[in-house]
């Protein structure tokens, strides 16, 4: 119907005109009308009227089917298995009818426990730094294509002051060598250092007494820092480091392309002085440069040397004295023979370690393979078997002609045979 057709009624309605007389005005059907006058005087509903509240939420009354099954399920549980593993189990040894879903949203109830609860540490200036990797920002390849380089940071605990440097290789020596880089950058050394049990600072895992590689131990050592490793799966004792890394990745690297390493790291070392080092602190709520201020006169001074790095292997003392680095052979006596030795091997020369770590030599590398670095007082008295046979002569007749007919083999060789000859006779 029209609009204007309806409010014709309507307003005929409203006067009181028989609904006969309104048909024959308007010429609507009287059903439309009658339709219209009992919509027009039933009271109106919705927004003039609120209904009324809503009723209070039942309590669940339902039981899951898994119920009979939760002393299993709990043991199941606590052996670290799946909701399908153990949904497979009920189906097979218990009969169980239900569906997966049933025995999913069980185990999810089992699971559901409070959040771990943490405490706030405070630190001394200078007291601990926290080291770890991270991923940079993918970095053009020499051939083209494009890969997200190790990121290197350390951030001290106190200041929040971190340093940041991307590699493309990671072991033993880089490793060493970041963490040198990071202390001479911030001036100082800290008592400790918190790091997680990856392989390039930590070859035996342990709460107690975790095993350090040689390197990184001799690193510490020479600048007097202590270690300290964490848990295993125990993020939460780096947050500092772990926080720095994903502020480093989501504000300074998220969505950017770098087109070598050095310019990615020379964009890390202007981010750091433009933006992060000036920022305000958000627990402390102070400028970190100004806090980093404060902590760097507690840092430990550097030695006046920097660290040598160096890679330790393992050899075997062969029958002559000697072990064998790179295809060159070197006198590792005092050694026993057919030892094994730890060998220390520097840029220009190298170190033969005895079994507590006592330095039993030192030779500089051989420039060539092949060669043999052996003292003369190395050297054992090694004649022919006839010249053994004079001289077991000379040893009859006394020590003192022996130690002659020694003394003069050693210094003429051959040409003296027949003065040994001599002597015998």
């Amino acid at each position: 119907m029209k609009d204007h057709l309806r409010i014709t009624v309507e307003t005929l309605l409203a006067r009181g005109t028989s609904q006969r007389e309104i048909a024959r005005r308007t010429g609507v059907h009287r059903d439309t009308i009658r339709a219209l006058a009992a919509k027009w005087t039933t009271p109106a509903t919705g927004s003039e009227q609120s209904g009324p509240p809503w009723p209070p939420a039942l309590p669940k009354l339902a039981v899951s089917a898994c119920a009979p099954h939760r002393v299993f399920i709990e043991a199941q549980v606590a052996l670290g298995r799946n909701a399908l593993s153990i949904y497979q189990d009920l189906v097979e040894r218990h009969g169980f009818g239900a569906k997966y879903n049933s025995v999913k949203r069980f185990v999810r109830t089992l699971k559901a426990r409070e959040p771990e609860r943490f405490d706030v540490l405070e630190y001394l200036p200078g007291e601990e730094a926290q080291v770890d990797y991270g991923q940079g920002a993918p970095t053009r390849l020499p051939n083209g294509k494009y890969r997200r380089p190790y990121l290197f940071v350390m951030t001290l605990k106190y200041s929040g002051k971190s340093f940041r440097k991307v590699v493309w290789k990671t072991d033993q020596q880089v490793w060493a060598r970041l963490h040198e880089e990071a202390w001479r950058s911030f001036g100082g050394s800290c008592s400790y250092v918190v790091l997680d049990n990856l392989r390039e600072g930590v070859i035996r895992p342990d709460l107690y007494e975790p095993g350090l590689n040689p390197v990184y131990a001799a690193l510490l050592g020479h600048y007097g820092v202590t270690a300290d490793v964490c848990r295993v799966r125990d993020p939460n004792r780096k947050g500092t480091v772990e926080s720095a890394i994903q502020h480093t990745q989501a504000t300074a690297l998220k969505g950017r392309r770098f087109e070598s390493i050095e310019a990615q790291n020379a964009w890390l070392v202007h981010w750091e002085e433009r933006w992060a080092a000036p920022r305000i602190h958000g627990r402390k709520k102070r400028q970190v440069l100004e806090m980093y201020q404060e902590e760097r006169p507690h840092l430990k001074a550097l030695p006046t040397e920097a660290f040598r790095c160096f890679r330790e292997e393992v050899r075997t003392v062969d029958h002559a004295g000697m072990v064998q680095v790179n295809g060159s052979f070197y006198a590792a006596l005092p050694a026993r023979l057919y030892s094994e030795v730890k060998v220390r091997i520097f840029d220009d020369d190298l170190q033969i370690l005895g079994p507590d770590g006592q330095v039993l030599r030192r030779h500089p590398k051989s420039q060539r393979k092949g060669a043999f670095t052996l003292d003369e007082q190395d050297r054992i008295f090694n004649p022919s078997r006839e010249t053994a046979r004079v001289l077991t002569q000379l040893a009859r007749i006394g020590p003192h002609t022996l130690q002659l007919g020694q003394t003069l083999f050693r210094t003429q060789g051959r040409q003296g045979q027949k003065t040994l000859y001599g002597l015998a006779s």
